[in-house]
């Protein structure tokens, strides 16, 4: 095993099989998207650090899912542009391991940060009266780090699995980065343990979370209709929405991708809901945020001086 192992020094990722002017044109599509991801995001970042009204727990959180978004679209997406003007560029083996560690990282801490701000606001809207107490920054600094932390060591144990795996060939990855399925394919080994870890790491990461999630937002719904103020549920329904139509995008996909019967999404299907996942989600994110958000809004018209 060890020996044919050695054998591997780079993979072929086919990445999408197009003709030439297809895939110029969505070279230049997925390159408008890539800018708008890392504006959007950027100006996120930027709008949190520069007006202190935003300096709460909320908005903390939300700092670290842009971070997210923007590390795993550098992550995913430079290498699917090159694949789309050199189609089958190899990848070394390195290289590989390295970017199917960082997208499970990513991942995995965007899952647990979705969690922390339904907590957030379950907090914020139920027991306002002890918002401060609970959430001190101590506390969000603590939930932030563990996330991060369970989100890379979850990955480094899929990576050290693989690792031990041989590839005899063909090592062609029919996709347009190293997805950890895609790699398990090329695998001429038993990979049953890396499926059973694959398959508990789904329940853990889209089950649970989403389901804490929902809990979070039974009660809150029930203390938003309990608001006797018409602005305050206004504003309380604004801020959760949003949060709900992340949620919803970022778990939906997810779920139908490793949860879904796979004979029912070809390989083509699966790049196309990876591409909605992995590409299109850090697009929308900051676009949900900005336009559904009043605080965010009013932040931004007072970096740009209108009011």
């Amino acid at each position: 095993m060890g020996e044919n192992q050695t054998m591997v020094t780079e993979f072929l990722l086919l990445g999408f099989l197009l003709g030439p002017r297809i895939q110029m044109l969505l070279f230049g599509l997925f390159s408008l998207f890539y800018i708008f991801t890392l504006l959007g995001n950027g100006a996120i970042l930027g709008l949190i650090s520069l007006d202190s009204r935003l300096h709460t727990p909320m908005y903390f959180f939300l700092s670290h899912l842009a971070v997210v978004d923007i590390a795993y679209a550098c992550n995913t997406v430079p290498q699917m542009l090159a694949n789309l003007l050199h189609p089958a560029k190899p990848i070394s083996f390195a290289g590989c391991m390295t970017q199917t560690f960082l997208c499970l990282s990513f991942g995995h801490s965007e899952c647990l940060l979705l969690v922390l701000m339904s907590y957030d606001r379950y907090v914020a809207i139920c027991h306002p009266l002890r918002y401060s107490v609970i959430m001190t920054w101590r506390v969000c600094i603590t939930l932030a780090v563990t996330s991060w932390t369970c989100g890379s060591l979850l990955a480094l144990v899929h990576v050290v699995l693989i690792l031990r795996l041989p590839f005899c060939g063909p090592h062609e990855i029919n996709h347009f980065f190293c997805e950890i399925l895609s790699v398990l394919r090329l695998a001429c080994a038993d990979t049953w343990l890396n499926q059973v870890v694959i398959f508990a790491a789904c329940v853990f990461f889209l089950v649970g979370p989403p389901s804490l999630v929902l809990v979070s937002y039974s009660h809150i719904l029930a203390a938003i209709l309990r608001i006797q103020s018409g602005e305050g549920r206004r504003k309380a329904f604004s801020t959760c929405s949003s949060h709900l139509c992340v949620v919803g995008l970022f778990f939906g996909s997810a779920i139908i991708m490793y949860m879904a019967p796979k004979s029912r999404h070809p390989e083509e299907q699966q790049k196309v809901f990876f591409l909605f996942y992995s590409f299109f989600n850090p697009t929308l994110n900051p676009l949900i945020y900005s336009l559904r958000n009043g605080e965010v809004k009013g932040a931004l018209r007072r970096a740009l001086g209108k009011e």
